[in-house]
């Protein structure tokens, strides 16, 4: 994937209703190709960011340039990305005030005299502190509180200090979480080795096959269990997904190494409508993102 990011100049002064039809044009192309991004509209600048697979992104782009309603049209920045930005939405959308951006700190002076495409073009440093606080503004709006499950800004200190203190041991959980992970990943090559030291060498019965997708689910248990624990210090994610995720893999894992000689069908019964369950509930909730 990559992301792409621009700026260019109105053409003329764009009304509410206008921006508001762009926004839907945009929202309904990009929607249909994957593409995601934000689109930035201020005192006649435009900033907006693509994010998608290349040759998508780059056939999008190549399009934007010819529209005639703007001119200018400036490439800041083009990257490889792993992740996406802006995952959620199709085309986030904001039209602020220059004035409302000049409060981030350090980058005052240029909302104050170069938020143009050149000005974006010689001053590519303020690219990543602009994207951070459009993505936070976004997440704000798709929930009805800014979810945060331990807020730092509380009106009884108190509180705050009993948040503090548990968001230490949340992170200290996290770097027990990690060693937890390395050594799991440690035991699967052990248990590989194990399994194809002994004769027949290199080669693996159904059990040692069994034992070993174990020990391979374990460790990927162990990333979603570090991923849920992280969540309660941040504040741009909503952790509903990653909860069910992790109890489907939990009973999938379950379901892979059962020894179904010595289990009564009614267990058996339960845990797969467990899974039957949690696999609905995941499906419905990636729908709904």
């Amino acid at each position: 994937m990559i992301r792409i990011t621009y700026a260019s100049t109105a053409k003329e002064e764009w009304s509410a209703e206008d921006l508001l039809k762009l926004l839907k044009q945009c929202r309904t192309n990009n929607g249909a190709k994957n593409i995601t991004g934000i689109l930035l509209y201020s005192n006649g600048t435009f900033f907006q960011v693509l994010e998608g697979d290349e040759a998508t992104v780059e056939s999008v782009y190549k399009t934007i340039e010819k529209d005639p309603r703007h001119k200018d049209c400036t490439l800041i920045e083009k990257q490889k990305i792993t992740e996406r930005g802006f995952p959620y939405w199709s085309m986030g959308f904001e039209n602020i005030d220059a004035k409302e951006l000049s409060k981030m700190d350090g980058l005052n002076n240029f909302f104050e005299h170069d938020f143009t495409p050149a000005g974006f073009a010689s001053h590519k440093n303020v690219i990543g502190p602009l994207l951070t606080h459009l993505r936070s503004k976004l997440v704000k709006q798709v929930t009805t509180h800014h979810h945060e499950e331990l807020p730092m800004e509380h009106d009884d200190p108190f509180i705050r200090f009993l948040h503090g203190t548990i968001r230490a041991g949340v992170k200290f959980l996290s770097l027990l979480m990690v060693v937890v992970i390395l050594l799991s990943i440690f035991d699967v090559l052990y248990t590989i080795w194990d399994k194809i030291s002994d004769p027949p060498y290199l080669l693996m019965t159904t059990n040692d096959l069994l034992e070993t997708f174990g020990s391979f689910l374990a460790v990927l248990i162990a990333i979603e269990i570090f991923i849920n624990i992280t969540l309660y210090i941040r504040s741009d994610v909503i952790p509903v997904k990653l909860v069910v995720a992790t109890a489907l893999m939990a009973i999938s894992r379950k379901v892979i190494v059962f020894d179904y000689k010595h289990l009564d069908p009614e267990y058996v019964s339960a845990s797969a409508l467990v899974l039957v369950a949690l696999g609905i509930t995941y499906m419905l909730v990636q729908k709904h993102e």
